[in-house]
């Protein structure tokens, strides 16, 4: 039976659903950021007139796109509000958080899976790093090819690439492409590109073997065009492990830098050698939460011929 696992890292929080030695689905969250199903006081700044949403400022300074705004709701007033998308950063641009007005002290957001998860000190070996790994390299392979991710400001893109005929191609990638839905968190406007298929009824025999692929995840989807193309849509609660790694891959590396230093068994001193851009994210709290954690001194070294990923640590005599 799958079970869904929260792990409290340093500057991150992560949670997993698995099922055996295999995971589901995946979620990331720093804390401090907003986050869906939160609740928060905002005031509207602007509203135009005839129309059901505004825009509502926080005291932090957190912009809500806020819909199904009552008519009773003026700009300049103080309202409730239940986040339904955090921000989510793009380049050269943040998406605002989506809200709407709380009806009620009652009302609560969707389930928090970290909340609601059991909490582990560590995962079982291997299942967040095989994710993680497929994350930071865009790459997932299958048998007779691969998916090649990558993140745009319209939508997440993935590329189905292979050298097997285009109509086997399609059929190998599905099981490899839903998967990757769920364990990259994926959600919003995402587009497929299928090898193109001529006969229409071959396609629809890959719109029906991912109809059933895809039968228990939330979506909208069309019917793959003559050119291979299938655009879904899913609901986006916050930026994806493929967001965080397209915006923020230096952060996100310096926290995997981080969780590996936290497993490190062999007694003595803590060395954690780092790109010199990952050590510069290294913040102070996080270094004293470490040696706290491990209880040894840490050491930080920088290492410019390491990529950004390649982070590692080890135990070095006092």
């Amino acid at each position: 039976m799958a079970e869904s696992l929260v792990e409290r890292g340093i500057g991150e929080d992560r949670a997993i659903l698995v099922e055996g030695d295999k995971v589901l689905a995946t979620r990331m969250r720093w804390p401090g950021e907003p986050s869906a199903g939160q609740r928060v006081k905002a005031r509207l700044t602007h509203r135009s007139k005839g129309s059901n949403r505004a825009i509502g400022l926080t005291e932090s300074g957190l912009e809500i796109l806020l819909d199904r705004v009552p008519v009773s709701a003026s700009e300049g007033s103080q309202v409730d509000v239940m986040l339904t998308r955090a921000p989510i950063a793009e380049r050269g641009r943040l998406k605002r958080a989506q809200g709407r007005i709380a009806a009620g002290d009652a009302e609560t957001g969707e389930r928090d899976v970290f909340a609601e998860a059991r909490e582990v000190r560590r995962f079982p070996a291997g299942l967040w790093e095989e994710v993680w790994d497929a994350a930071s390299s865009g790459e997932v392979a299958f048998a007779g090819g691969s998916l090649l991710l990558s993140v745009t400001p319209a939508m997440t893109l993935i590329d189905i690439d292979g050298d097997i005929a285009p109509r086997e191609l399609a059929l190998a990638a599905i099981p490899a492409l839903a998967a990757s839905l769920r364990q990259f968190d994926l959600g919003g406007s995402i587009g497929i590109d299928f090898p193109t298929i001529e006969a229409k009824a071959e396609r629809k025999a890959i719109d029906a073997a991912l109809d059933s692929a895809l039968a228990d995840w939330p979506h909208e989807r069309t019917a793959m065009n003559g050119f291979g193309f299938v655009q879904i849509v899913a609901r986006l609660e916050g930026p994806s492990l493929l967001h965080r790694f397209a915006t923020s891959r230096v952060g996100t590396c310096a926290r995997m830098a981080l969780r590996r230093a936290e497993t490190v068994a062999e007694p003595g001193a803590l060395l954690l050698t780092v790109h010199p851009a990952v050590k510069a994210k290294l913040k102070p709290e996080w270094i004293e939460e470490l040696a706290r954690r491990t209880g040894r001194e840490v050491r930080i070294e920088a290492d410019p011929g390491l990529a950004l990923e390649a982070g590692f640590a080890q135990a070095v005599p006092l």
